[in-house]
């Protein structure tokens, strides 16, 4: 299987932990600073409603969306389930060629995971699998509560066992929190100490996630250079 170099995964600890969150940003900023090159960007399955529906609302992306999202099941349950009730299979060949497809066009691709490393893809793999199986390189973003701290350090350890290269970690406040808080519950000295993985920046809650400006703004103080090609 080809490795591909010009992509990159973006997993979280759980579901809500802030993976669209970082990805529309890494999209908005791209779209505003990286005009010349070509940026792809890939939900590889979707249960339910949710981002295929914000990519499309918010950036004009020039690609299909069966490019940006090839696998989709109505029921918002784990992709396994979801198709059990459709009385289908997950399906992961054509979503492959889809991906290969996109990357082959784009000069860089961005693909958003579902729920953490260890969520269900199939009935037999998780999304740490579905990494290596496409040997992703990714960033595990990890949301600013209390209890974060372990759950890095258990996906970290999931992404070493499953030979993932983890470029690092980004702190994403899924509630309003203070510098304090920040401090106290996901101290970056101590997430990085106990996880060996860097941490790359901190998102701040996003009062309107759909503000692109403002979304670009986030990115641009992230440590943008290990995770993109600019």
């Amino acid at each position: 299987m080809t490795i591909p170099v010009n992509a990159l995964l973006i997993t979280g600890t759980d579901t809500d932990a802030g993976k669209t969150v970082l990805t529309t940003a890494l999209t908005a900023y791209w779209q505003q600073y990286c005009k010349s090159r070509s940026l792809g960007v890939m939900k590889p399955l979707q249960t339910g409603v949710g981002d295929r529906e914000l990519y499309l609302q918010l950036f004009k992306l020039d690609q299909t969306p069966e490019e940006l999202n090839p696998l989709h099941f109505e029921a918002p349950l784990a992709p396994p389930l979801a198709a059990d009730l459709e009385g289908k299979q997950v399906k992961l060949e054509p979503v492959w060629r889809a991906f290969e497809a996109l990357r082959k066009k784009k000069d860089f691709v961005l693909v958003e995971a579902l729920g953490g490393l260890g969520s269900p893809v199939t009935h037999e793999t998780t999304v740490a699998d579905l990494a290596w199986d496409w040997r992703l390189p990714a960033v595990l973003v990890v949301p600013v509560k209390l209890g974060a701290i372990g759950q890095a350090v258990a996906n970290v350890a999931l992404a070493r066992q499953a030979k993932i290269h983890l470029k690092g970690i980004v702190l994403n406040c899924v509630q309003p929190r203070s510098r304090e808080e920040i401090e106290k519950w996901t101290p970056t000295s101590l997430v990085e100490s106990v996880t060996g993985v860097p941490v790359l920046g901190v998102l701040p809650f996003l009062q309107d996630p759909k503000d692109v400006k403002k979304l670009a703004k986030v990115a641009s103080e992230l440590e943008l250079e290990r995770l993109l090609p600019i």
